[in-house]
C-alpha cells in the first residue's frame, strides 16, 4: 500500500494533522507514505498510490478559496501553504486539475465545533473529487481547533495518528 496525502493550512493546526494521520500510516505499516501540499501536488496521483487522504481548514463552511485564504492572511496565517506564501491555490484548486483517478480517497479537516455546521470541508472535498471523477471519494473526519487560529483540542493529535492506522487496515 502507498498513500498521498495532500492538504493545506493556514495556521498550522491541519498541517499537524496531516503528519499525524502520515504518522498512523506508517505506524500501521504502509512503508509508502507522501505528505505534500495542495499548491506542490502532483497533477496525476502518482503509479503505485492505492490511497489519497486529502486536508483542509474548513472555511465558511466548506473549502478555503482565494478570498479566505487572504482573509487568514489577514490575520496572520503564515503556515507554509497558499495563505502563508501568497499563492491563490489549495485543495479546491487542487481537485479542479487532479486527473481523475480510480484510486480510493478519503478526505479530512480542521474546524471549530459549533452546534451549527452546515458543511464542513472534509464533505466539500469529498463531493468536489466526487464530481471530478475519483471513484470511491470518502468524507472523512474533522478534527477539531480551539478557535479560527487553534490550537487543536487536547487529543486531537492523537486522534489523527489513530485515524491514520484506521485508514491503513480499511484500505
Amino acid at each position: 500500500m502507498s498513500a498521498l496525502i495532500v492538504y493545506e493550512s493556514c495556521f498550522g493546526n491541519t498541517g499537524i494533522v496531516a503528519e499525524q494521520v502520515a504518522e498512523g500510516l506508517r505506524g500501521a505499516g504502509v512503508a509508502d507514505v507522501r505528505l505534500v501540499l495542495a499548491h506542490e501536488a502532483p497533477e496525476t496521483v502518482p503509479d503505485g498510490v492505492t490511497l489519497v487522504v486529502v486536508g483542509a481548514p474548513t472555511h465558511n463552511w466548506g473549502l478555503p478559496g482565494e478570498q479566505t485564504r487572504g482573509q487568514a492572511a489577514q490575520q496572520g496565517a503564515g503556515d507554509a501553504s497558499a495563505a502563508g506564501t501568497g499563492l491563490p491555490s489549495g485543495v479546491k484548486e487542487w481537485i479542479e486539475r487532479v486527473a481523475p483517478s480510480g484510486v480510493a480517497c478519503v478526505t479530512f479537516d480542521t474546524s471549530v465545533k459549533s452546534w451549527f455546521a452546515p458543511s464542513t470541508a472534509a464533505k466539500a472535498a469529498a463531493k468536489a473529487l466526487t464530481r471530478r471523477g475519483f471513484r470511491g471519494a470518502a468524507r472523512g473526519t474533522s478534527f477539531y481547533v480551539t478557535d479560527t487560529k487553534g490550537p487543536l483540542k487536547d487529543g486531537e493529535v492523537d486522534r489523527a495518528r489513530q485515524w491514520g492506522a484506521e485508514l491503513a487496515t480499511r484500505a
